[in-house]
């Protein structure tokens, strides 16, 4: 199980809604809107860790 850079969420990289690569490394993600979230600005989450689910 990975877990998703932006929420937290464990993810199965099997069944994952969404993935992306940076700087070599494959990240899963829960679904598309936490992938585009990363995409726009991955050193935010990879530096300050997942800021959890918001709604």
């Amino acid at each position: 199980m990975a877990k998703d850079p932006v929420c937290g969420m464990e993810v199965n990289e099997a069944k994952a809604a969404a993935k992306s690569t940076h700087q070599g490394k494959t990240y899963y993600f829960c679904a598309p809107g936490c992938k585009r979230t990363f995409d726009a600005n991955p050193e935010k989450f990879l530096k300050g860790g997942p800021s959890g689910m918001h709604h």
